[in-house]
Parts: C-alpha cells; sequence; structure tokens
C-alpha cells in the first residue's frame, strides 16, 4: 500500500477508534471536540508524512500525536473545567492518561455504538452517526450515501446531537436487562449500513464495498462481547458475510451490475462463504429465530450456483417464514421470483401483481422477466416502465440490456 493510499485507510480504521474513546473521555456532549482532535490527528500526519516519511508503526504514531492534541486541548479549554481543574490544582495533570488499549478501543466503540443507535434518534440519525463517529466518513460522504445535501446532513446530524444530550444519554454499555432491548436497534441499523452498501442508490457508485465492510467490522464487536455474542447477531454476520462474498462478481470493469444469473462464481469468496456458514450454524442455537437467520439462509442458498428444485423450493419457504415474522414488500417480491422458479411464471405473475408497487423499478422489472415468453409486448412494456423509474445509471443500463 503506498503512501496515498496509506493515510485514507488509516483514516476508515483509525479515526472511529480515537474519536470514540476521546468520546468517552469527554462525554457525549462534547463529542464534535473528540471528532476535531482526531480530525487534526490525521491533518497532522498528512502534513508531516510527506516530508518525513512514514513511521515504522502508523497507527501508534496516530495514537501519539492524538494523546498530545487531547492533553493540549484540556489545558487551554475550559469547557472541561469539571474533569480537568481538580487536576490542574493537584499537579496531577501530567500524569493524565488517554487510554488507546485496544481493549479500550474496543469495549469504547461498542458503548459508541449502543449510544448512536439509541432510540431516541430517528433511525436515519442513527445511521448518520454511525458514518460518521464509527466509520470515519466524511459530510460529503454521508450526504451522498443519503441522495441529499451537506446543508441537510448537517442540520440532521445537530438536531441527533442535541436530542441525545437534553436526554442525557452516557457513552456506556447499557443495563443487562435493556441489553435485548436495544441490541434490536443496533443490529437494525447495522443491517441498514450494510444493505447501503451492497446496493447503493448513489448515482456514482451502486456497490459501496467500504460500507459493507464498515457494517461487518462492527457487527463482529458484538460477537466478541459476551453480552452480545447472541445467535440473533451471529445470525446477520452471517448474512453479511454470504452477500460480502458475491460483491467481487456483481459489478463489471464499467462499474455496471452483473446479474445473479449472469455472476462468475469462480470470483466468488470462498473463504467469505465458509465464515458465513460457520457463523449460520453458531446462530443455530436456542428457540427464537430472527429475520436474520430466514435471510442468512436465504443468502446461503444464493452461494448454490445450480438452479436445482431443492435450492429454490427452500427459497421459497424461507420467504414464507419470513414474510410472516416481518412483512416487507420487497421481501415479497423476492418471494415472487422464487415462486417462479418452483411453480413457473404464470402463478408467480398472478401473486406479483398483487403486490401493486407501481412506483418500484424492481417490481417492474420482475414483472418483465416473468411475461418474457409468455407476453412479449407487456414484457417490453414493464421493462420501459422501470427504466423511466430506475434510480440509478448503472440499474438503467441493465435494463436498457434486457430491453
Amino acid at each position: 500500500m503506498n503512501e496515498q493510499q496509506l493515510i485514507p485507510y488509516l483514516f476508515r480504521t483509525e479515526f472511529s477508534k480515537i474519536s470514540s474513546v476521546l468520546s468517552k473521555l469527554f462525554g457525549l456532549e462534547h463529542i464534535e471536540v473528540a471528532e476535531d482532535i482526531a480530525s487534526e490527528t490525521f491533518l497532522s500526519a498528512l502534513e508531516t508524512w510527506p516530508y518525513k516519511g512514514v513511521p515504522e508503526n502508523p497507527a501508534a504514531w496516530l495514537y501519539a500525536v492524538a494523546k498530545n492534541k487531547t492533553r493540549n486541548y484540556l489545558h487551554r479549554n475550559k469547557i472541561f473545567s469539571e474533569k480537568i481543574i481538580p487536576g490542574l490544582q493537584t499537579g496531577t495533570i501530567n500524569s493524565f492518561e488517554i487510554d488507546l488499549s485496544e481493549d479500550n478501543i474496543s469495549d469504547s466503540m461498542l458503548q459508541m455504538l449502543f449510544t448512536l443507535c439509541h432510540p431516541a434518534i430517528s433511525a436515519e440519525a442513527q445511521i448518520g452517526l454511525s458514518l460518521r463517529t464509527l466509520c470515519g466518513f466524511g459530510i460529503d460522504e454521508i450526504a451522498t450515501a443519503f441522495l441529499t445535501n451537506k446543508d441537510t446532513i448537517n442540520k440532521r446530524l445537530s438536531r441527533a446531537r442535541e436530542k441525545l444530550r437534553e436526554e442525557k444519554i452516557r457513552i456506556e454499555f447499557p443495563a443487562l436487562e435493556e441489553i435485548d432491548l436495544r441490541l434490536d436497534t443496533v443490529l437494525t441499523t447495522l443491517y441498514l449500513l450494510f444493505s447501503e452498501g451492497y446496493y447503493s442508490e448513489n448515482k456514482e457508485e451502486v456497490i459501496r464495498e467500504g460500507l459493507c465492510r464498515e457494517a461487518m467490522r462492527l457487527t463482529f464487536l458484538l460477537i466478541e462481547n459476551q453480552y452480545t455474542n447472541q445467535p440473533k447477531v451471529n445470525a446477520l454476520y452471517a448474512l453479511m458475510c454470504f452477500h460480502a462474498s458475491r460483491l467481487p462478481a456483481r459489478k463489471n470493469n464499467n462499474g455496471e451490475i452483473i446479474l445473479y444469473e449472469q455472476q462468475d462464481e469462480n470470483l466468488w469468496n470462498r473463504d467469505l462463504i465458509s465464515n458465513g456458514a460457520y457463523y449460520l450454524h453458531k446462530a443455530s442455537v436456542g428457540n427464537r429465530i430472527s429475520r436474520y437467520h430466514l435471510e442468512a439462509a436465504i443468502a446461503y442458498w444464493h452461494t448454490v450456483k445450480p438452479d436445482t428444485e431443492e435450492k429454490w423450493e427452500n427459497i421459497l419457504q424461507l420467504y414464507n417464514q419470513l414474510l410472516q415474522i416481518e412483512y416487507s414488500p420487497i421481501a415479497a417480491l423476492n418471494r415472487t421470483y422464487a415462486l417462479s422458479k418452483t411453480n413457473g411464471k404464470q402463478e408467480a405473475i398472478t401473486e406479483a401483481e398483487k403486490l401493486k408497487l407501481e412506483d418500484n423499478h424492481f417490481y417492474f422489472v420482475l414483472l418483465g422477466e416473468l411475461y418474457t415468453g409468455i407476453d412479449d409486448r407487456k414484457a417490453k412494456d414493464c421493462l420501459e416502465k422501470a427504466v423511466r423509474l430506475a434510480k440509478t445509471n448503472s440499474d438503467r443500463q441493465t435494463i436498457l440490456k434486457k430491453l
């Protein structure tokens, strides 16, 4: 990895660690200060490394600079007086230590994850704050992910932070009796974060692997903690592994989506498929089944390329269970495709048209697929509607090829 690639890579991996530890130290009301210090640390790297060279241990260099910048800030700024003045008066400030050990980083990030996913703020704000604080995303990138502008994102994040302050939410691991309730919100946020990476409505980049990796990294933190290492967490991680395994085969050199049927399975990551199977097995304990269990099982069958009767019958039955647990129009639409594979196109058309998803281009893409060979004029009409509704250039190009 060359110098130009190194700093962006480290920003992705280390910014969140530094800002999480400092936010925990300062308190949620001063999260912007923590982020500013983390940002200034990387600015120092940009200013220093091109001239003096990359240090032998870049992460350790960043931690040392962050500690020094934090100490300097504490010395000169009075907003931390309730924490710092006693140390100044007794002369113990020089021994003030910022703990950037691996254990404290993991604990801080996990506590921050639960804090940012607090039900007091909206789901969009939860994801936005997680992208900013835990994933090191800039405001421009978050605005792109949400298909909006910087001002909107800044206002949304400011309102969310203010709400957390008003509610006096502390950066801490929730009480044991609250973990299960709060964990569902955390998992929803991580699921949405991964989904945004797996299929983004960003007009320039329909697949954003960085988002997928961040979602997987944060989910794995939950697995490593004894209180959150639950079956549904393992199931979500398995789901992510199965989907991520096919990422290298999902787009061509022009950035266009390659549909499942045309994907080169030789490009699928077999290690991730094996990891998915391992964590899905770990998830198969207890007597509660979550949406993540079912979606992971569906994703597993999509790592089996041949179109066998067993494969599509299993997928259909899994979708039937999923819709009973948690109905969603997209899951119902996907079920219809599985139905066409098991019971034929005509039955699937009848079921699909009951959904009436008239503003969804995937709906018309599916109908176009189902009508092909039965009523090609109708198939063409559906695909033309899909082109008009498509939100990304990549989707439009894929549909035009079908046409």
